[in-house]
C-alpha cells in the first residue's frame, strides 16, 4: 500500500513542522492558530499506521516468533532513543550531563523521545492478545482491548476518580501514561486492517466522508470557540476531533492513491519520508534551529493558520533534508545502520 507509507510521510512532515512551531519558533500554544489544531490529529495518525501494519494475517504465532518481535522491537525502539537522546543533552543543553539525563527520564515525554519507548510497550500488549485472538480464531479479543484502551484513555481526563493511578512513579519513568492516552488508535488501526474489506465498502459510501467532515467542524468549532462542553466532559468533544480528522486523512489518501505512488514526485518524496520516520524522529529534535523571533511575531500576528502552517512546514521539509543527510552518513556503518535506525 504505497499510499500508506506516503500518508506516514505526511505524518512525519506534521510531527517535524509541530516541533518547529514549539522549540524553534516557540511560539505560544494558546495562542497560535496551527499548534492546537495539529495535535488533534498528528500522533493519532502515527499510532493508527503503527497499528494497522502490526497485523499481519498470515502470521503463525509460536513461542519463538513472538520473543524474536518482542527482541526486534526492543533492539529498533529503545536503544536508539537512548542513544540520541544523550546525543541532544551533550549538544543542545548547557546544564550537567547526568543530571539532565536523569531529569528527562523522570518525565513521561522523555524530552520528546517517549514515541518509540510507547510504541515498544504498545506492541508488546498488543503481541499477547494477538496471540490469544490468532488461538481462538476470532477478533474479539482485540475488539475487548480497544475497549479497555478507550475506557483508560477517558478515565485520564477524571482525575478525581483516577488521578491517584496516574501520578506515580510508576507512570513518569514507563511512561506509560502516554500509552493509555494513544493506544486505543493503535488498536484502531489494527482493527481496520482486520476488517479491510468492509472498511474499504464504509469509504465508498457517500455519507461518510461528509459525516466525519461534520462532526470534526463542529467538535473544533467546540473546542477552539464555543466552550459548550464543561469539566469532564470537555474532552469528548477533543476525542470526536480526533477521530474524525485521523479518518479524514486516511479517506483522502486512499481516495488520491494514484497521486502518492512512487510514479509521482510527490508520491515518491513522501514515500521516501514515510520508510524514514524512525531516522528523522531520532535526529530532527538535534538538527532544530532555535528562532524565537518568528515565533514573537506570529504571536503578534495572530491568528493566521495558513502563515502558521505555511512557515512551520517549510522549516520542516528542510529540517528532514538534514535528518536524511546526517542519516544516509551514518548508515555508511552496518553497525550504526542496524543499531541506530533498525536496518539490516
Amino acid at each position: 500500500m504505497e499510499w500508506l507509507d506516503a500518508m506516514r510521510g505526511f505524518t512525519m512532515i506534521l510531527v517535524v513542522a509541530y516541533h518547529v512551531a514549539q522549540i524553534t519558533f516557540m511560539q505560544d500554544e494558546k495562542i497560535s492558530a496551527s499548534l492546537p489544531f495539529l495535535v488533534l490529529f498528528r500522533m493519532p495518525l502515527f499510532f493508527f499506521v503503527s497499528g494497522f501494519l502490526a497485523y499481519k494475517s498470515k502470521w503463525v504465532w509460536t513461542v519463538t516468533s513472538f520473543f524474536s518481535l518482542i527482541w526486534k522491537k526492543i533492539k529498533i525502539q529503545v536503544l536508539p532513543a537512548f542513544v540520541f537522546l544523550c546525543v541532544l543533552i551533550i549538544l543542545k543543553r548547557n546544564t550537567p550531563f547526568f543530571e539532565t539525563l536523569l531529569s528527562a527520564l523522570r518525565l513521561p515525554t522523555k524530552s520528546g523521545y517517549w514515541f518509540t519507548w510507547v510504541l515498544l510497550q504498545m506492541f508488546v500488549i498488543y503481541y499477547v492478545i494477538a496471540v490469544l485472538a490468532q488461538k481462538l480464531k476470532s477478533h474479539i479479543p482485540v475488539w475487548i482491548l480497544w475497549l479497555f484502551c478507550l475506557f483508560a484513555y477517558l478515565s485520564l481526563y477524571l482525575p478525581k476518580e483516577f488521578g491517584k493511578w496516574y501520578k506515580t512513579d510508576f507512570m513518569m519513568y514507563s511512561s506509560f501514561y502516554e500509552t493509555l492516552k494513544f493506544m486505543h488508535f493503535f488498536v484502531v488501526g489494527n482493527l481496520v486492517h482486520r476488517y479491510w474489506p468492509l472498511v474499504l465498502k464504509l469509504f465508498q459510501s457517500k455519507w461518510l466522508y461528509p459525516l466525519l467532515t461534520i462532526v470534526a467542524f463542529f467538535s473544533c468549532a467546540d473546542i477552539f470557540k464555543l466552550h459548550l462542553f464543561k469539566l469532564e466532559w470537555t474532552n469528548l468533544p477533543r476525542t470526536l476531533a480526533m477521530y474524525s480528522l485521523m479518518f479524514m486523512v486516511v479517506m483522502f489518501f486512499h481516495y488520491y492513491q494514484d497521486s502518492f505512488m512512487k510514479s509521482t514526485r510527490i508520491g515518491r518524496g513522501l514515500q521516501y519520508i514515510g520508510v524514514r520516520t524512525l531516522d528523522i524522529y531520532l535526529l530532527h529534535f538535534i538538527l532544530l534551529p532555535r528562532l524565537p523571533m518568528v515565533g514573537a511575531f506570529l504571536n503578534n500576528h495572530h491568528p493566521n493558520f495558513l502563515l502558521d502552517v505555511v512557515l512551520a512546514v517549510t522549516l520542516a521539509l528542510i529540517v528532514i533534508a538534514g535528518c536524511c543527510l546526517v542519516s544516509n552518513i551514518l548508515r555508511v556503518s552496518p553497525i550504526f545502520k542496524e543499531y541506530l535506525f533498525g536496518r539490516k
